[in-house]
């Protein structure tokens, strides 16, 4: 089962972004993503690579879906 999670860009640098969901941070890819995503933005990341970008209620709702369903702390 391959698991897709929501995570809020808090940097950006060139085609690579620093990401962070729950205090845990990653460096991500930026190639595969269509939307010119920003600063403050969540996207939905998948092994390494943004994968499309959300909005900030959807991406919280999403989240919020992981922290019922297995019972742990994202936000």
């Amino acid at each position: 089962m391959c698991l897709a999670i929501p995570m809020e860009i808090l940097k950006i640098e060139g085609k690579t972004a620093e990401v962070q969901v729950g205090g845990v941070r990653q460096t991500i890819r930026l190639d595969v993503i269509s939307e010119d995503p920003a600063v403050g933005d969540y996207v939905i990341v998948h092994a390494g690579f943004a994968l499309s970008r959300l909005d900030k209620e959807e991406a919280l709702a999403t989240l919020k879906l992981f922290q019922e369903g297995l019972n742990i702390e994202l936000t």
